[in-house]
C-alpha cells in the first residue's frame, strides 16, 4: 500500500514550522522549523510590529524542503495540505497579488483608537451582538488605520487577507477566506450571518476587499503549477483547512465540543472554549471567534481568554528572585517546599502591558503579604506560579458566566505546563481535570487537513492517535486551601484596581 501524508504548516510570527504526518498511523514523519533564531519584527514606531509576509512563504519552503528530505516522501504521496497562523494580521494585495506592505500583525498596537472609535459609534450593543467583540485592534481597525494614514496604498488594495490567507493564496494561485478568519479580524456578523455590511459602511471599506469565502474543512483550493514548480509540491495537491493558531491549537488538543477547554502558557497564556450558544462579555475582556467547526446548522464559538503575564513573569523570577544558575526544574522542586497559598504571599502577575482581562487596565505586577521574619525566595517563587493559575482561573469565571461548563482542560505538555505545582494549583482551583498531550500546532494543521479532504470521517477519528501523557485530578483535600488562597488573591486584586 503507498504511503499517504498529511502536510501541515504553522506560520508563527517567531518561526513557520512545517510537519508531515502519516495519514494511516497518524505519527510525524518530520518537522522543521525556520529561521532556527526567531524572526525579525519591524517595529518603527513604538507599538508597532510588522512583519514581510514575503518572509513567511520563504521560511515555509525552507521548512518545506527539510521535511522532504528528512523523512524522503514524494511530493504525489502528500494527499493534502493543512495551515494554522498567527491570528489578527493585516496582509494588504493589488491586483496582480503583489504585496502592498508589511503586514500589521496581531502584537501592533496602533489601531486601538480606531476600534475603540467605532465600539462607541456604531455602539456597544450592535458590535458585542452581532460582532460578538468590540473591533478593538482587531484586522477591521488595522485595516481602517490604512485607509486614513497611508490613503494612496489604501486605493491600490485589491484584496486584504489573514496571514494564513497569504500562504493559501501562494499556495493556489487565488485568494481566499474562511468564515473563523473573517470573525477573528471583526469582519463576520453573527447574527445575520454574513459579512457585516455596518462595519464596511462605518469604515468605509467596499466590500469587494473580502475575498471569497471557503469552508475551514473542504477544499480551499490547489498547488497551483507556479507553487508546484516553487516548492516542489504536486501542482493540483489540495488545501483542506486553514484555520488561526488558537482555533488550531484547541484543534490540535482535540477540542471540539462546548465546554473542552485548550490551554497554553508559555510568555503570554491562553484559555480557549468552546461555547455551544452565541454569547459573549459585555466588558470585552475575554473575545469569541467562530471555531473551526462552527456552521449555520452548528453553533461552535471559540472563547479566547489571554493572560500576557504568564511564562514571563516565571522567567523574570527565574533571572531576579531565584539562586543564580538553576533551571526551572530546580526552581519548581524550590516552590514545592512551600504549603499552598505560599503562606500569605500574593503575586498579582499582570508585569508586561495591559490586561484585556482587566477591561484593557496595566496595573503592573506587585507582590504583596511579605513578613521578612518568614518568608524566602521560595515564597515568591511559589506565589508567582499560583498568582499566573488565579488570573487563568480569574478569566474562566468570565468564560462560566457566559454559560461554558468547565471540567476538562486540555493542554500540550511545554512551558508552564511542565510545572506539577502549576498544574496542580490550576486543577486544585478551577475543578477541572487536565490532560496533557504531546502535538503542535503544525501536526494538527495537518490533521486538520485529513479531516478537511475527507481521509478521516471526523475528529475523533483524526485523533485516535493522539499520544495522551498525563491526566491530572483534581486533589479534593486540599481543595479548600486553594480556594482560600485564590480568594485572597482575587481581593487583592480588587483593592489594587480600586485604588
Amino acid at each position: 500500500m503507498a504511503s499517504r501524508y498529511l502536510l501541515g504548516f504553522d506560520v508563527g510570527s517567531s518561526s513557520v514550522k512545517a510537519s508531515l504526518i502519516d495519514a494511516d498511523t497518524g505519527k510525524c514523519k518530520a518537522a522543521a522549523f525556520f529561521p532556527e533564531s526567531e524572526a525579525p519584527i519591524l517595529a518603527v514606531k513604538a507599538g508597532w510590529a510588522e512583519q514581510d509576509p514575503g518572509m513567511w512563504w520563504d521560511n515555509a519552503k525552507l521548512s518545506l524542503a527539510k521535511v522532504m528530505a528528512d523523512s524522503g516522501a514524494k511530493s504525489d504521496e502528500i494527499a493534502a495540505i493543512g495551515i494554522s497562523y498567527q491570528m489578527h494580521g493585516l496582509v494588504c494585495v493589488d491586483r496582480n497579488l503583489e504585496v502592498l506592505r508589511p503586514s500589521i500583525i496581531w502584537c501592533d498596537s496602533r489601531a486601538v483608537p480606531f476600534g475603540d472609535k467605532a465600539f462607541r459609534e456604531l455602539g456597544s450593543e450592535y458590535c458585542l451582538s452581532h460582532l460578538l467583540n468590540s473591533p478593538g485592534n482587531f484586522t477591521a481597525a488595522k485595516l481602517a488605520w490604512i485607509k486614513e494614514n497611508e490613503p494612496e496604498l489604501y486605493g491600490r488594495i485589491y484584496k486584504i487577507m489573514l496571514p494564513g490567507d497569504y500562504i493559501a493564496m501562494r499556495l493556489g494561485g487565488e485568494p481566499n477566506t474562511t468564515v473563523s478568519g473573517l470573525s477573528e479580524g471583526m469582519f463576520w456578523d453573527f447574527k445575520d450571518r454574513k459579512v457585516s455590511e455596518a462595519l464596511m459602511n462605518y469604515y468605509g471599506f467596499d466590500t469587494s476587499l473580502i475575498s471569497d469565502i471557503v469552508p475551514t474543512f473542504g477544499i480551499q483550493g490547489r498547488v497551483s503549477a507556479a507553487a508546484a514548480a516553487e516548492t516542489g509540491l504536486k501542482e493540483g495537491t489540495p488545501i483542506t483547512y486553514r484555520a488561526g493558531d488558537q482555533p488550531n491549537n484547541a484543534l490540535s488538543l482535540n477540542v471540539f465540543n462546548p465546554g473542552e477547554i485548550a490551554s497554553t502558557a508559555g510568555t503570554s497564556g491562553v484559555v480557549y472554549g468552546v461555547l455551544g450558544d452565541i454569547n459573549y462579555d459585555k466588558k470585552s475582556r475575554v473575545n469569541t471567534f467562530a471555531h473551526v467547526n462552527h456552521s449555520d446548522a452548528q453553533t461552535r464559538l471559540g472563547v479566547l481568554l489571554c493572560i500576557n503575564g504568564t511564562g514571563i513573569l516565571n522567567a523574570w523570577v527565574r533571572r531576579t528572585v531565584a539562586p543564580e544558575g538553576i533551571g526551572y526544574a530546580e526552581m519548581n522542586n524550590m516552590a514545592e517546599q512551600v504549603p499552598i497559598g505560599s503562606n500569605g504571599v500574593t503575586v498579582i502577575p499582570f508585569g508586561n502591558g495591559a490586561e484585556r482581562v482587566l477591561e484593557n487596565k496595566e496595573i503592573g505586577c506587585s507582590v504583596s503579604g511579605i513578613n521578612f521574619n518568614k518568608h524566602s525566595k521560595e515564597h515568591i517563587i511559589r506565589a508567582a506560579q499560583e498568582g499566573i493559575v488565579f488570573s487563568f482561573c480569574y478569566g474562566m469565571e468570565i468564560m462560566q458566566q457566559m454559560g461554558m461548563d468547565i471540567r476538562k482542560i486540555h493542554a500540550g505538555k511545554a512551558n508552564m505546563f511542565l510545572s506539577p505545582l502549576f498544574r496542580d494549583t490550576l486543577a486544585g482551583v478551577s475543578g477541572a481535570t487536565i490532560e496533557l498531550y504531546d502535538t503542535d500546532g503544525s501536526v494538527g494543521a495537518a490533521k486538520g487537513a485529513g479531516i478537511g479532504a475527507g481521509i478521516y470521517k471526523d475528529n475523533n477519528e483524526a485523533f485516535a492517535t493522539l499520544d495522551k501523557l498525563q491526566v491530572i485530578e483534581p486533589d479534593e483535600t486540599h481543595r479548600s486551601e486553594y480556594l482560600q488562597a485564590y480568594s485572597r488573591w482575587k481581593e487583592t486584586l480588587n483593592k489594587i484596581q480600586n485604588q
